[in-house]
């Protein structure tokens, strides 16, 4: 019941919610306010309207079962012909047959284009509202009070039924309900039964008192006796049950608690559900034609305990699990219900609180036994890991650290725990790792960084890789800090030791480079001081021929100092990343092995893939001038050795990669062996005589570790092998 009238206010809550109209709706009751059967209609129709505010509800009562007669309409439909001149009902629900035949009787002269919803019609028929432009605009729900299986109950009930008397008016809806008894009595010859619509209330009561103990009264209604007097159907009922003997049964459950037995009883409140779903609808706009005429009523099994006990009857076993019995004595469950369902849930809420305790306390220990064999692990775990690991609180004092970190900086660990860097290292230093941790717990990054730290009294300076990460609590909140630490100081002197090497490896073409480059000036030096030996013996010297003298002498000098000068430059290590021109880079270089370059006969082109014809690195420039000198040098000595007459090798730059610089360096004295090529960067691999094997494993460390480039090679072709730099753009890394 509850789910319809909820799915009736959503729909009719749709239509509200589009349109800003109000629906007029007539609920015209044949009978009056205060008769249960009406009221229960009105109830009902109230419900399911009540939280839609677009819905207006006028409800009138043509009070039939009062008066009754065709003059009586006549007058009822000029007073309605006026009091509702300005209104326009948009559907009017008709309840029982005397406001039907009321709304047919006057069809053409009002309410010409409001829909109809009749409900509570006995008797129903399609003649009832088969006129012209009348049946397209009417639906609604037949009445049918189930006769039938009131009768086959009294039978059930009453073993040895005698006689029953039917009691009735002389209504409207009294003599329909008339048609259908004597219609359905036809079916039942073989019982005795009376029929009383035409007696006053004292001649039915004198009937009523002379029943037999075998007997029953099935009680329609009497609202109306035959002098005209009108009584309340509880008056009526009273009175009959009153001086009553034997069981009265009925046919409505309005009737229940006036004296009725029971019965299969019509309830008010079904039908104007039914009724007020249809109205629904139809304000939803679907048409009344197409929503059919609900011709079956359901009724119900309602009995009342304290009259069944009085008169002795027991329910009929196939309809004893779905009968309503009213005035049932309570069991102690029943009377005590609530306080033996709150004691039962408290019992079962404190059944309940303990066996989850004692889940969670089983759960707890094993959680306890998991975490301490965890944290024995971890323990273990950090103790064994030879890096130095420690972790600090927000505030940067230590919670705990391993063996390695104490004896890295060589102190106990529980000397260390509650202190701050400040203890152990130099302040300039602690304050650096201060501001780095701070600006890591405002971002909650990792960072990772390399940097030397020097403890505070100056026992050691180590070059170490630091790692840190935040950790965080149970409640999500940051806790501190974890930092691992990577000691490269041996590495790091390992390889300052190798390329210290490889420089030296390469000073010794370098030298040979400048011995190369000493031999013309020296001649030309030699040349002029031989000039000068005779021009003097001759007798020929004069002042402007001494100034010629010196005048060429110092070029051939200043040459030879300048390139001093450039070997000098690229002995010397760049100690900080700097912008640098690659064009000029080339330029230096070249300056020192050119012309080693040019008398070998090779052909070295330099191209730069640029507008400006030059690019600018950011990095470190004689580092950098080392690696393009090692690859320069080793493909001279695999084209020196060449027989070809073709001896190129090719230097060239592209700058058209999005962030990086594409340097390629190629060379065309043949493949490298591919079994070997893998390891060709590798520390002391060579396939020299008299090579170190550090040139190229240098030139990886300057790229990859100094530069965050990347260097590689490949066999292309026939005889080209090429050495690929990718290198970052113009810009800090």
């Amino acid at each position: 019941m509850k789910i319809a009238r909820y799915f009736l206010f959503l729909s009719l809550f749709a239509v509200s919610l589009f349109s800003y109209d109000r629906y007029n709706i007539l609920v015209l009751h044949s009978y009056h306010k205060g008769y249960k059967w009406s009221d229960d209609i009105s109830q009902a129709i109230n419900d399911n309207f009540e939280n839609n505010p677009s819905i207006n509800i006028t409800t009138l009562y043509m009070d039939a079962k009062r008066i009754e007669n065709d003059s009586y309409y006549s007058k009822l439909f000029e007073l309605y012909k006026e009091e509702f001149k300005y209104t326009t009902f948009d559907v009017i629900i008709a309840v029982d047959n005397n406001a039907l035949e009321f709304l047919t009787k006057y069809r053409d002269k009002i309410f010409q284009n409001s829909y109809i919803v009749f409900c509570g019609i006995n008797n129903f028929s399609e003649k009832m509202i088969d006129f012209p432009n009348f049946r397209y605009r009417v639906t609604g729900v037949v009445e049918n009070v189930d006769i039938k299986k009131n009768i086959e109950l009294i039978t059930k009930m009453i073993p040895y039924l005698n006689k029953i008397l039917i009691i009735s008016d002389e209504s409207k809806s009294g003599l329909d309900i008339k048609k259908d008894i004597f219609k359905i009595m036809k079916n039942y010859f073989y019982l005795n039964y009376e029929y009383l619509d035409m007696f006053d209330l004292q001649g039915i009561k004198k009937i009523v008192k002379s029943l037999g103990k075998h007997d029953a009264i099935l009680y329609v209604f009497h609202q109306r006796d035959k002098s005209g007097k009108y009584f309340t159907y509880k008056d009526s009922l009273k009175e009959v049950s009153s001086v009553s003997k034997v069981p009265i049964f009925g046919l409505w459950d309005f009737d229940m608690g006036y004296g009725v037995v029971g019965g299969a009883l019509l309830n008010g409140y079904s039908q104007g559900e039914e009724a007020a779903k249809m109205t629904g609808l139809i304000l939803n706009g679907v048409e009344p034609k197409d929503i059919p005429i609900l011709k079956k009523s359901t009724s119900k099994y309602i009995f009342d305990y304290n009259l069944l006990k009085k008169y002795h009857l027991k329910i009929p076993k196939d309809i004893e699990k779905e009968a309503i019995i009213l005035n049932k004595p309570k069991s102690i469950y029943e009377e005590h219900k609530k306080i033996i369902w709150i004691f039962g849930s408290i019992l079962l809420f404190l059944i309940l609180v303990s066996i989850i305790l004692l889940v969670n306390i089983a759960k707890k220990n094993r959680a306890e036994k998991r975490l301490q064999e965890q944290l024995k692990f971890l323990e273990v775990l950090i103790e064994t890991i030879p890096n130095p690991i420690f972790y600090k609180d927000k505030s940067g004092k230590y919670l705990g650290c391993n063996k390695a970190y104490a004896q890295f900086i060589g102190v106990d660990k529980k000397e260390i725990i509650g202190k701050t860097s400040y203890t152990f290292f130099k302040n300039f230093v602690a304050s650096e790792n201060t501001k780095r941790d701070q600006e890591l717990l405002n971002s909650l990054k990792n960072d990772i960084y390399e940097t030397t730290l020097y403890s505070k009294d100056g026992k050691f300076a180590k070059q170490v890789i630091i790692s840190k990460a935040p950790f965080y609590l149970s409640d999500n909140s940051v806790g501190g800090i974890v930092c691992v630490i990577d000691d490269i100081t041996e590495v790091t002197q390992q390889k300052q030791l190798l390329n210290q090497q490889a420089k030296l490896a390469e000073m010794g073409d370098m030298i040979a480079a400048i011995a190369h480059q000493w031999n013309e000036p020296l001649v030309e030096l030699s040349a002029i001081v031989q000039d000068l030996q005779i021009n003097f013996l001759e007798g020929k010297m004069n002042k402007e021929e001494v100034e010629e003298f010196v005048k060429d002498s110092m070029v051939q000098i200043q040459y030879m100092s300048n390139t001093i000068k450039d070997f000098r430059n690229f002995l010397k290590p760049t100690k900080v990343k700097k912008l640098f021109s690659l064009k000029k880079a080339f330029s230096e270089i070249y300056e020192i092995i050119g012309k080693q370059i040019f008398y070998a006969n090779i052909d070295l082109v330099f191209t730069i893939n640029n507008e400006t014809n030059d690019i600018t690195l950011f990095g470190y420039e004689n580092e950098f001038k080392q690696v393009l000198l090692n690859l320069i040098n080793n493909a001279k000595s695999k084209i020196i050795n060449l027989n070809q007459k073709n001896k190129k090798f090719i230097l060239e730059i592209i700058a058209s990669l999005k962030d990086d610089i594409l340097i390629k360096v190629r060379d065309n004295a043949g493949h490298i062996d591919e079994n070997i090529i893998e390891s060709i960067f590798d520390p002391y691999f060579t396939t020299k005589k008299d090579g170190t094997g550090l040139g190229l494993y240098v030139a990886k460390i300057i790229v990859e570790d100094k530069m965050q480039g990347k260097i590689s090679v490949q066999n292309i072709g026939k005889d080209i092998v090429e050495f690929t730099l990718y290198l970052p753009k113009n810009k800090a890394v």
